[in-house]
């Protein structure tokens, strides 16, 4: 079987999240990034505590997905 064959025997590629939902997974991920750095701007910066690692570790991953899925759902795929 040659590839010409194959290509169009596949099925057509079906995304795992509709691309209607985009939006709606974008704000529920940057809307609590925001909140999250204002917390972390707003911590006292006296001692170390796992609080800090941890807040910005939240807020890095959700901002990570919710830029992903702002980008693809105003056709920038990624």
């Amino acid at each position: 079987m040659d590839l010409k064959t194959l290509h169009y025997s596949l099925p057509a590629f079906q995304p795992s999240i509709a691309p209607n939902y985009l939006p709606y997974i974008a704000a529920f991920c940057l809307l609590p990034t925001f909140a999250l750095a204002f917390y972390f701007s707003t911590l006292p910066k006296n001692l170390l505590s796992l609080k800090e690692p941890a807040v910005a570790l939240l807020a890095s991953v959700l901002g990570g997905f919710g830029v992903v899925a702002l980008f693809c759902s105003v056709g920038v795929y990624v």
